[in-house]
């Protein structure tokens, strides 16, 4: 029984390895496109955005006028990186700890994204712990050494 068993999961890990890969690569995208987007939303409307920050957020440790420009530099900064698979790690973990400071600063946002916080958070997570991926510059600069 167990040698059935051991034998399709063996069966099913060597027919996916190949979507490895593709898994990390559209974590990555899609994480980046999500975050990037949301910073040319604060950038398009900047007074909209400064009224949030100073209103609506509750950023810990920070000034709300601080938070509004790091918050949104980290959105348009990071999300590039993350993208093109430079310092991917690094900037994976700074998104990571982004995405819990945006959650546990705007509890209005529980009940409609939360979930998709939480999946963000998960994709970064998966990058942080695999990396990159095939398609990223820090495997091509590792390579070149």
């Amino acid at each position: 029984m167990f040698a059935v068993i051991n034998k399709i999961d063996d069966l099913m890990e060597s027919a996916l390895k190949p979507l490895v890969p593709v898994l990390l690569l559209v974590s990555r995208l899609w994480v980046a496109w999500v975050f990037f987007k949301s910073g040319q939303t604060k950038v398009a409307s900047w007074d909209s955005t400064l009224f949030l920050f100073e209103y609506e957020y509750q950023v810990p440790f920070l000034p709300w006028e601080m938070a509004a420009y790091l918050g949104t530099a980290a959105e348009l900064i990071l999300p590039v990186f993350l993208a093109l698979g430079l310092l991917t790690r690094p900037a994976a973990f700074a998104l990571f700890a982004f995405n819990i400071v945006a959650v546990v600063s705007y509890p209005a946002l529980w009940p409609k994204g939360f979930f998709d916080h939480q999946m963000w958070g998960v994709m970064l997570l998966v990058t942080m712990i695999w990396g990159p991926g095939m398609a990223a510059v820090d495997n091509w600069l590792k390579n070149r050494n």
